[in-house]
């Protein structure tokens, strides 16, 4: 099956990618190899990343291409390999997988989703911003370590106190 993807250069766009174990904690586990993984591919094939979230076995993620580049599927192909030849051997390899020379770290596909406008971006980044706490790993967004969510605070883009509810902001010595 052939799945319908955007493909406008130099746009914007969300992901989400998932390891295949939705048990396991990889990403967070190896999160360097990760990084290490983006910055190999970024120097090839260059692209902004706007917001970011790891979390145990999905991540998110926002990016902006150049002008004219619309391939992010080969960038997401090599990400995933990269991580997959940096993390240590000892998962399970359905036998799938391994007649195709793969590890099945990650699930094959992936989700994406065109940036519409401002709005459209700004609704993407509160969701990666806000999903470790989503998913239940923490109360305050500004606790979980793998979040772009920190880059926006020291920019002076959001307060720490960001996605805080009534629960949390007390954290913080004020409401609000």
């Amino acid at each position: 099956m052939r799945y319908r993807r955007a493909r406008i250069g130099g746009a914007t766009y969300f992901f989400t990618v998932n390891l295949a174990d939705r048990r396991g904690c990889l990403l967070v586990e190896h999160v360097d190899a990760l990084r290490e993984a983006v910055r190999r591919v970024r120097r090839k094939h260059p692209f902004e990343i706007v917001a970011w979230v790891v979390l145990p076995e999905h991540l998110h993620a926002v990016w902006s291409l150049p002008p004219g580049d619309w391939d992010y599927s080969m960038r997401w192909h090599q990400i995933k390999g990269g991580f997959s030849r940096l993390v240590p051997k000892g998962e399970l390899v359905s036998h799938g997988c391994a007649s195709k020379g793969e590890r099945g770290i990650c699930q094959r596909r992936f989700w994406e989703h065109l940036i519409r406008d401002d709005d459209d971006l700004a609704r993407q980044v509160d969701h990666i911003h806000f999903n470790p706490v989503k998913h239940g790993y923490i109360s305050r967004p500004v606790d979980w370590p793998y979040s772009s969510l920190h880059r926006f605070v020291e920019r002076g883009v959001l307060t720490a106190d960001w996605g805080c509810t009534d629960d949390c902001a007390g954290d913080f010595g004020e409401s609000g």
